[in-house]
């Protein structure tokens, strides 16, 4: 912790066997953080004094996890949470008081609430339902109402509740109901319907919200089209992002907080080559103060620009990616890494990744492709990827590979693909369905076989079985299709090296995913690399593990697509996800 005016950083926490997964103020003097056991995602809640002193597990239950509902920023001793403590399928909100660790049940989950949310005095007045292929949204008058439905749709309209109005009886969501890309709506909560439309845009979906609570407004909403962008509603807050912008030039930024007088703001910055840093900006007199630099010792001159692209897929949808080329490197017939996304409902977007960073580093141009599904560019794109695994979403990544070798970027006999998680899945599916394609392939904690995968879920997960069955498929109703995308099942089409990564933990993906993929291939006499990190989850967390991961990758890489020329290696530290 590092207090304002001030150049030390003192350390409060003093973990060594697992890392923080995320922190957040409990009041001016007291943290609290998340921690998991060994990758189990079974996160415990534990708070500590900003002197390191009165430490105490709030949440210190085996075998369950909690999740952060609201911070509470106007109660210094509560925050609400949910645990899955009475059942392991779904979360109950309780408020907690960090001091005591006392807990109080706020609503018994009836078994199909995904979601709750609070109005602006802290009271839980909303929940989120699924059973399957429907989701409704709750309200209530107060906590001691019981709720009722607003309204029901088809999991595929969404209406995401963002933010209560300030009086707190209606709400601002994003919503796609009639639309294809999801708009900024305000939306009544006593008719269940949309009041009126306040933003949208012809492309891409709204994703977040910038708002005044000392001026109870609406000031901005955000979406992502190569990069993040705003559009500010409000000119108090436009001249301050133009002051900001003239500040930082040359860098992405974003508020990260505010004191209560909203004078004093922390802005953090980012941009494709670094990290950033955090400034303290005051809005009074339009100064910007460096607070720290995120990582010093990574040289942003070190680092390779990353570069939208654009293509069309073999059915015509239009493709959004990003390509990344080693500094210095001539762009003709290079050494190249796929680098497939995971999720897959989720999307790359333009800022400093780790990985790319790390092979861009180490002489690979890398190429990331937003894929049919990927979020963000509306409703027909992503019900586009429903029941494609294998199929579609893979033929989108072929035909990215294939335009970069079009353009003369890459070197057909040199290229690798890598991914984690969905990244993973489409590795493995690349090697076995486009075996001409790679020349070697990495598999970070991927799927490997689709019929274990939706057996395996999350029991937290389970409220979204038929909804999972419709976006992926179903083990009996699509078998064929399940069989034939099946990567572990078509082990015998892979003919170039595979290196494996897994933590023994994971509970989205289990162990048994990459288990079944060595033992496929070593069964034909076919060796492959396989890390396994016994103290590790759905990703390596721990440092050690992952500079071995990397060591390893480097290596892998190095001994197939390469020796790649090799650009300066970044002084310090390896970079790390």
């Amino acid at each position: 912790m590092q207090e304002l005016g001030t150049a030390e950083a003192r350390r409060v926490t003093h973990e060594v066997e697992r890392d923080i997964v995320s922190y957040l103020w409990a009041s001016d003097t007291r943290i609290l953080y998340l921690q998991d056991k060994g990758g189990d995602e079974n996160h415990q809640l534990f708070a500590v004094d900003i002197d390191g002193e009165n430490f105490k597990p709030l949440t210190d239950f085996d075998g369950v996890k909690t999740v952060i509902i609201d911070d509470l920023e106007d109660e210094e001793d509560a925050v609400i949470i949910g645990l899955n403590k009475r059942d392991p399928r779904i979360f109950d909100p309780y408020r907690l008081n960090v001091e005591t660790g006392e807990l109080k049940l706020l609503a018994e989950n009836p078994g199909n609430i995904m979601g709750w949310k609070t109005d602006h005095r802290g009271k839980l007045r909303l929940a989120v339902t699924y059973d399957g292929v429907n989701t409704s949204l709750l309200h209530r008058r107060s906590e001691e109402d019981a709720f009722e439905t607003v309204v029901t749709v088809g999991f595929k309209e969404k209406i995401r509740p963002l933010l209560f109005t300030f009086d707190n009886e209606r709400i601002y969501a994003a919503s796609n109901l009639s639309r294809d890309t999801a708009a900024l709506v305000e939306f009544d909560l006593s008719s269940g319907t949309e009041v009126r439309e306040i933003y949208s845009h012809q492309d891409y979906d709204i994703s977040g919200l910038l708002y005044s609570r000392k001026r109870q407004c609406l000031t901005g909403t955000t979406f992502t089209s190569w990069k993040v962008e705003n559009h500010l509603f409000d000119d108090e807050v436009a001249e301050m992002f133009g002051k900001l912008s003239d500040a930082l030039p040359g860098y992405e930024f974003s508020i990260a907080d505010r004191d209560r007088s909203e004078q004093k703001f922390i802005v953090g910055t980012y941009s494709d080559r670094c990290r950033g840093a955090y400034y303290l900006y005051d809005k009074t007199t339009h100064s910007v103060e460096k607070i720290a630099d995120l990582s010093p010792w990574l040289h942003e001159q070190d680092m390779a620009p990353v570069e939208p692209i654009e293509f069309t897929s073999r059915d015509g949808l239009d493709m959004h990616g990003y390509l990344t080329v080693p500094i210095g490197a001539y762009r003709k017939n290079l050494p190249v890494v796929v680098f497939p996304h995971g999720g897959p409902w989720h999307r790359d977007t333009w800022r400093f990744d780790p990985n790319v960073q790390f092979l861009a580093n180490r002489g690979y141009a890398v190429l990331q492709i937003n894929f049919r599904g990927s979020t963000g560019y509306g409703r027909k794109f992503w019900e586009a990827s429903f029941k494609q695994w294998g199929l579609a979403m893979q033929n989108d990544i072929t035909d990215g590979v294939h335009w970069l070798i079009e353009q003369g970027i890459a070197d057909q006999s040199c290229i690798a693909i890598y991914g984690g998680s969905y990244g993973g899945y489409a590795t493995l599916a690349g090697l076995a369905f486009t075996p001409d394609l790679y020349a070697c392939g990495i598999d970070y904690v991927g799927v490997s076989n689709l019929f274990t995968f939706v057996e395996t879920m999350p029991t937290y997960w389970e409220p979204m079985r038929d909804m999972i069955y419709e976006m992926v498929g179903h083990p009996e109703k699509d078998k064929e299709q399940l069989t034939a995308t099946s990567p572990a099942l078509h082990a015998d089409r892979i003919k170039v090296p595979l290196l494996i990564a897994q933590g023994a933990n994971d509970p989205r993906v289990k162990k048994s995913e990459s288990d079944q993929m060595v033992e496929a291939m070593r069964a034909r006499g076919v060796e492959v690399e396989y890390i396994v990190c016994d103290n590790e989850g759905h990703g390596f967390l721990n440092e050690e593990n992952r500079f071995a991961f990397y060591e390893a990758m480097e290596r892998f890489l190095a001994e197939n697509i390469g020796p790649p020329s090799r650009q300066a290696v970044v002084e310090g530290e390896f970079i790390s996800a």
